[in-house]
């Protein structure tokens, strides 16, 4: 009797074992909470919070493609070269594909929002605007005279804006506030329009913005003229040479420009009107090259 005890009596505490370790496997376990992307609506659409900050982001751009018929990309009229005089060599057209993209983010801090932009192009265009003549192609690397903007598998990169604003100051590489908004792209496929520096690529600058309300507001701003801003200075010879080829004779650059505008924004459109102060000097000057 004692031996028919232990044989039921083990199995009986077997399954009582087995049946406690089910029941301790079926407990619910508390899931990590998952963090998922939330809407930023403060700053306009498409902005959202960067999970675990209190940072919003915007990532945007646009695609582009164009061909120019009878002229150059860009919209460039057939003035140059074998365009200009629409030889055998001659494309009748030409393309251009590009990408932007930029990212524009937003913190809001006690003291107001701190905002970075930064916004670049990656292009990929056929010939450029000076000649079309097939012996310029290379299909490796640029060569010495060639006048492809890229080459097969080439294009390039630019990078147009980069800055920071914060209490209505501009400190980076950004749109001058000589610039007129309605020039460049992509409102325009070209920049051959009367207005001014357009706003397709910033310059470096440290800029400051007030707004009046109801629309109205004031820029000025100190533009670094080393890149875009720099005109052409020739010496002046006997005779005196009417082509101004003789070469440059820039000086260097002794102090930023001084820009602003005054801007209206309504619902029936804008109005910017805008001045600038730029000194032009030379390295020095020839009056007599016979003399």
């Amino acid at each position: 009797m004692a031996t028919t005890r232990i044989l039921i009596l083990g199995p009986a505490a077997g399954l009582l074992l087995a049946t406690s370790g089910a029941a301790g496997a079926d407990l619910p376990v508390k899931a990590k909470p998952i963090e998922y992307v939330k809407i930023c609506s403060a700053y306009g659409p498409g902005f959202f919070f960067i999970p675990g900050t209190d940072t919003c982001m915007k990532i945007g751009g646009y695609l582009r493609v164009d061909t120019t018929f009878n002229g150059g990309i860009q919209g460039t009229p057939p003035w140059n070269a074998d365009a200009g005089q629409h030889n055998r060599y001659f494309d009748y057209f030409a393309a251009r594909s590009r990408m932007l993209l930029s990212i524009d983010t937003r913190t809001a801090t006690e003291y107001g929002v701190v905002r970075t932009f930064g916004q670049g192009r990656f292009t990929f265009s056929t010939l450029g605007n000076n000649t079309f003549n097939p012996n310029s192609i290379n299909g490796s690397l640029p060569v010495a005279g060639s006048q492809l903007l890229e080459t097969p598998g080439g294009g390039f990169v630019s990078i147009q804006y980069l800055f920071i604003q914060f209490a209505g100051f501009t400190f980076g590489q950004s749109a001058s506030a000589y610039a007129s908004p309605w020039q460049g792209y992509p409102g325009n496929i070209t920049d051959f329009l009367l207005g001014g520096q357009n706003t397709d690529t910033g310059v470096q600058n440290i800029q400051y913005t007030a707004d009046f309300g109801n629309g109205v507001t004031g820029s000025i701003g100190l533009d670094d003229p080393t890149v875009w801003d720099r005109t052409a200075v020739y010496n002046l010879s006997l005779p005196l040479n009417a082509t101004l080829n003789t070469g440059n004779a820039y000086a260097g650059v002794h102090a930023p420009d001084v820009v602003g505008n005054i801007r209206v924004d309504q619902a029936w459109g804008l109005f910017q009107i805008s001045a600038a102060a730029h000194e032009v000097n030379a390295s020095y000057n020839v009056l007599n090259a016979l003399g």
